[in-house]
């Protein structure tokens, strides 16, 4: 196990097992944590609180000292409510983000006929601004924050606009780990309003993500991001292209064989 200064680490993801499993990355995500955790960091893990997470197996609770925040979304306020659990096997906390239009459904990112959701680039964006808002309201700075996810894309971006001159996130390093997660086809029409939570964000960034569909939410993400995770073999050939072209440092490795040790040391190469 690799020894370093204790770090504050941000993991911010669409799936983590127990609660959600979408893809091989679920079972890293539920690894990472807790190696990082032996390693003497401060460890703190946000993901949806997505309607068919059973609260009552998995022993979720408000923390009312964090709900409150309200996220606006096409000029409509929608209440962000904070739940918690402990991660089995660890002595850590799991914070999921609820809010009863876009997380009380029992499904993830499709109706029962298979159909995308119509709102899940409101989904998106909601997670997204109320994930940076709640680190905000934490009053805790991370060293490095792990997006992991379609759903997370928006998040390098707006720290690299938005938030960029927010205390909290100064000096913060951010990792995109670009890998198969389905996203729909494509997000609404206005998706590209939908994501441009203020005047920091101009039309040039909204490029990367303006078609809304995977290739173009990773895209985007990667070329906010400071360091990037890469299952390579697993991308279409756009996606690998463009990884490829940014030159950021990068770590490839198979999520379903992941190495946490490795992802740990690339972590130290990041945050030194």
């Amino acid at each position: 196990m690799i020894s370093m200064e204790k770090k504050r680490i941000l993991i911010i993801t669409q799936e983590m097992d127990p609660y959600i499993n979408l893809t091989e990355a679920s079972k890293i995500l539920n690894q990472l944590p807790k190696h990082f955790l032996e390693s003497g960091n401060e460890i703190r893990v946000l993901m949806p609180k997505f309607g068919n997470i059973n609260e009552r197996r998995h022993k979720l609770h408000e923390v009312v000292r964090l709900s409150g925040i309200n996220v606006i979304i096409n000029d409509e306020d929608y209440p962000l409510v904070i739940k918690v659990a402990s991660l089995p096997g660890a002595r850590l906390q799991v914070y999921f983000l609820d809010n009863e239009d876009f997380f009380k459904r029992k499904a993830v990112f499709t109706d029962e006929d298979n159909n995308y959701f119509e709102d899940n680039s409101d989904r998106m964006v909601f997670f997204c601004k109320g994930t940076l808002e709640t680190v905000r309201k934490f009053g805790w700075a991370p060293d490095i924050i792990h997006c992991v996810g379609w759903m997370t894309s928006l998040i390098p971006m707006y720290l690299k606009t938005t938030y960029k001159d927010d205390p909290v996130f100064a000096n913060s390093k951010v990792v995109y780990t670009v890998y198969k997660n389905e996203s729909p086809a494509a997000l609404n029409n206005n998706f590209s309003e939908l994501l441009r939570i203020s005047n920091d964000i101009t039309p040039q960034h909204i490029e990367y993500f303006k078609n809304g569909d995977n290739a173009s939410l990773l895209i985007g993400g990667t070329e906010f991001a400071d360091a990037l995770i890469v299952e390579e073999d697993q991308l279409d050939d756009k996606v690998q292209k463009y990884v490829k072209k940014t030159k950021k440092p990068t770590l490839n490795m198979s999520l379903g064989e992941g190495n946490v040790e490795e992802v740990s040391k690339f972590f130290f190469t990041v945050m030194n």
